[in-house]
């Protein structure tokens, strides 16, 4: 048996100027028997969390404490205690919140200097383009790009509404596509006359985050991958004081094939996650730097250690001495693919609105 602590006046905090201040310890409990879950949907300080061991499950909590103002997004794992029921009257509180393994962020635009964490630890990010009405925005896509590189995300583009754009001869997807060929960014082409398979089969197994302007498509995307997703989205923020509307992001269930129908409860855990965040009008960068986004192509990365400092990696006549030009003339890498890259790096100085 370990021999009981010793304790001392150190181990007792009083806040001075404050009569009758109760004195309070610096130790706070271990929580070893918090649960381990995942936050679904945030609404005015209390959060949906789904418990590892009932992935069916949905906990309402609040915010310990201790934890102060600790941001906690959608795709935050967090650990749980209290009343974990799930029942109309439960409250379980989080008590911590695991390191991420990636963050999709943004700023309002590209002055401001406050960013905002849309979701955590999604492993990919689907960004969502109509090849018609309104028509393809490479801007938005470079810049979803950067955002996408920068926080750790695994990029997908999709182009929607195929179906119209050859009714009407329009963009022609694989010309819109090549744009970002040289950075190997997976494409999926959707149609609203059948179903998304191709993109399901890109979801399966995976935490995805769906973006894009209002219009291209992505809702009925989303409600065409988790059937009956308004009645699945209504269930999960019923459980807290509002409803899930375009102002927030919320985390559905992708059902499996073999039951296609969104319902609760259910024997088996869902086939992946599809996190639905709200239609934007802009995308702020103010937060993201050039060197993170070619951090995260494994060809790129050592070569920018033999750049000066503050190099923006966009060549002459900006950056005259960029590593990633005598990288290309030494064989390292194709000048397609340096191109490809910097065109999506201008996206950093480009209005957040493009």
């Amino acid at each position: 048996m370990a021999p009981a602590r010793e304790y001392d006046e150190s181990d007792v905090r009083v806040r001075p100027g404050r009569r009758g201040a109760r004195a309070r310890t610096k130790i706070r409990p271990e929580h070893a028997d918090a649960e381990p879950a995942m936050v679904i949907a945030v609404d005015r300080g209390r959060w949906t969390c789904v418990p590892d061991d009932e992935p069916q499950a949905r906990v309402v909590a609040m915010r310990a404490r201790e934890l102060g103002r600790t941001p906690i997004v959608v795709g935050d794992r967090v650990g749980l205690v209290g009343d974990r029921s799930g029942g109309p009257d439960a409250l379980a509180r989080i008590v911590r919140v695991a390191e991420r393994s990636s963050l999709l962020r943004r700023t309002a635009d590209d002055s401001d200097p406050y960013e905002r964490i849309v979701v955590a630890n999604a492993e990919q990010l689907v960004i969502v383009s109509a090849l018609l009405d309104p028509p393809p925005s490479i801007g938005f896509v470079d810049r979803a790009l950067v955002a996408a590189y920068a926080g750790g995300l695994r990029p997908v583009l999709c182009l929607t509404k195929a179906d119209l754009a050859e009714t009407r001869a329009t963009a022609d997807p694989a010309e819109v596509a090549a744009a970002w060929a040289e950075l190997d960014l997976p494409v999926v082409v959707t149609r609203f006359d059948r179903p998304p398979d191709e993109l399901r089969a890109a979801l399966t197994g995976r935490l995805s985050a769906f973006i894009g302007h209002s219009g291209v498509g992505k809702s009925t995307l989303v409600n065409a991958l988790v059937p009956d997703a308004e009645r699945a989205v209504g269930r999960v923020s019923g459980i807290g004081k509002g409803r899930h509307t375009s102002s927030s992001a919320v985390a559905m269930p992708l059902p499996r094939l073999s039951t296609p129908e969104w319902r609760e409860p259910a024997d088996s855990a869902p086939d992946g996650w599809v996190i639905d965040t709200p239609g934007i009008r802009s995308f702020g960068l103010a937060h993201v730097s050039a060197n993170q986004v070619v951090s995260a192509f494994a060809d790129l990365a050592a070569a920018i250690k033999d750049c000066p400092r503050g190099c923006g990696h966009l060549g002459p006549p900006s950056d005259p001495e960029c590593a990633l030009d005598e990288l290309v003339a030494t064989g390292g890498v194709s000048a397609g693919r340096l191109e490809a890259l910097r065109r999506v790096l201008v996206a950093l100085a480009a209005p957040s609105w493009s």
